[in-house]
């Protein structure tokens, strides 16, 4: 994720220059959604509800030991739980992410209203085991909501069943609730791997590149995990940035407010969520000010499928 072009744009749009007081007045941040519950949806392996709006890790929480923003950030996840949700997800390989998230956790005590979820990607069993344990170890959490196998497509079909049985093991030893696989790169070979994963083996979630920006996975993927029972995390939801760049100095549509949109981040967001068989997006943010507008986007009405083809016949011309 290009952090800097998507802060930046974004902060363009909902008019940081006229500072926080501005921001507060927008509609969807002045709370105008605020009493409205946090959409959730079923889990198709278990029915256990999930809130649909997460937050992601990547690049914003790898900040090592520096006390100002732990400070910040701890402020996000708090921002995030008191608005109703409960997702949050890191990697190893999101540098500090993953150590800096147990940490405030743990020092802020609110590892049990979180569902966590990480990843794991090694060459072999012996790497992957480690690296399983080290998560375990540095997320301070002897037992981890999801784990999922990370960028899957990169693997070969040999070694994805045999740590897949691992994950699997693991998961009946009660290390992990749930288990589920990745991909973000090269949309097509990623998403017929994905789809081929769900028809074989047993997982419960997959997390996917899809946005606005990169709807490929409409093709077959979603449809897939609604056959297979599988739950879909929706990871870039402003597709790096691009979204927000290409809508730059232009107001919402009159008709976003049919459902519910007050900025352009909840009109991406809302897109994504308007498909049923998307279980939750996981944007990354720094500014408790997106994160209260990202969880708007998860209240109030969403669009249905005519009102998604508009949006998309919108944004398309534009990208």
């Amino acid at each position: 994720m290009n952090k800097i072009n998507n802060l930046y744009s974004r902060r363009e749009i909902l008019g940081w220059g006229a500072g926080l007081a501005a921001i507060a007045a927008l509609p969807g941040l002045a709370g105008a959604q605020g009493s409205k519950p946090l959409l959730s949806r079923k889990i198709p392996k278990s029915g256990e509800l999930l809130p649909v709006i997460g937050l992601g890790t990547a690049i914003i929480f790898d900040i090592g030991n520096d006390t100002e923003k732990r400070a910040e950030r701890t402020q996000i996840i708090r921002t995030l739980l008191d608005g109703g949700a409960r997702m949050i997800d890191t990697a190893p390989s999101y540098g500090t992410a993953e150590p800096v998230v147990g940490d405030l956790l743990a020092a802020a005590k609110l590892r049990d209203r979180v569902f966590l979820a990480t990843k794991v990607r090694a060459n072999d069993n012996a790497g992957f085991i480690a690296q399983m344990k080290t998560s375990q170890q540095q997320l301070q959490s002897p037992k981890i909501d999801l784990m999922q196998m990370h960028n899957v497509g990169f693997l070969d079909r040999g070694m994805v069943a045999s740590q897949l049985a691992i994950v699997r093991e693991w998961k009946q030893q009660g290390h992990f609730r749930y288990i589920g696989v990745t991909h973000s790169q090269r949309q097509e070979d990623a998403n017929a791997r994905l789809i081929e994963i769900m028809q074989q083996e047993k997982i419960d979630f997959i997390q996917v590149n899809y946005s606005m920006a990169e709807r490929s996975a409409e093709d077959r993927l979603l449809a897939a995990a609604a056959d297979t029972g599988t739950a879909v995390m929706c990871n870039l939801p402003y597709g790096r940035g691009r979204l927000f760049r290409a809508v730059k100095g232009r107001p919402l549509p009159e008709w976003a407010r049919d459902f519910g949109a007050a900025s352009w981040g909840q009109f991406f967001l809302k897109y994504l969520i308007g498909h049923p068989a998307v279980n939750a997006v996981i944007p990354g943010t720094d500014k408790v000010e997106y994160m209260l507008d990202n969880l708007d986007a998860g209240r109030g009405p969403l669009p249905d499928a005519a009102m998604r083809k508009r949006m998309a016949a919108f944004i398309d011309p534009l990208l």
